[in-house]
């Protein structure tokens, strides 16, 4: 959703098989995410963790994957069919600058993607005006490319946004934080 993204190609250094040892989507996702609800993915690339969020939501669950470059969804598409959950995940295009999802849903990944977005407030506000009262964002940086001063702006920019940091999770090779909506 910026002018910084993160190139296509370049995807497949970190989205392969061996990321499973150190990145489970099951595993990291489960205890917020459950059978029927409905999620978003952010940023969702190639769908490492959409095609994980989608055997977690399981067949009445649904996964918005939302991406600003086509290729990244295109690949995904290809994966989830590959896989049994094209049913499942729906692809959304955005733009560089609007989300454009207005579906609600229950819980919303942004994983290794905030600080591309070119304006981190305003992507708060987009994505809590699609996030149930009750629902969660999980969002994580690389530590590799995110300082902790830089994560720590992000979660400025997110609580001026109405969304308040309610669990710190480790996640390796990244920062993290669970957000839910002020009012709750």
């Amino acid at each position: 959703m910026g002018d910084h993204i993160c190139p296509w190609w370049l995807a497949y250094t970190f989205d392969n098989p061996f990321r499973h040892f150190f990145h489970n989507p099951e595993k990291m996702l489960g205890s917020y995410v459950a059978k029927g609800m409905t999620v978003l993915d952010v940023g969702c690339g190639m769908g490492f963790f959409s095609i994980g969020l989608a055997k977690l939501v399981g067949d009445k669950g649904c996964v918005i994957a939302a991406d600003v470059q086509p290729k990244m969804l295109r690949a995904l598409e290809k994966r989830s069919e590959k896989v049994g959950v094209s049913n499942i995940i729906h692809l959304h295009r955005s733009e560089p600058d609007k989300l454009g999802v207005g579906t609600p849903v229950d819980f919303i990944l942004a994983f290794w993607m905030v600080h591309e977005v070119p304006d981190p407030k305003i992507f708060f506000h987009q994505i809590r005006s699609c996030l149930k009262s009750n629902g969660r964002i999980l969002i994580a940086e690389p530590k590799f490319h995110v300082s902790l001063k830089r994560f720590q702006e992000i979660l400025v920019s997110a609580q001026e946004s109405g969304l308040n940091i309610c669990e710190t999770p480790f996640f390796r090779f990244s920062r993290s934080a669970v957000l839910k909506n002020d009012s709750l």
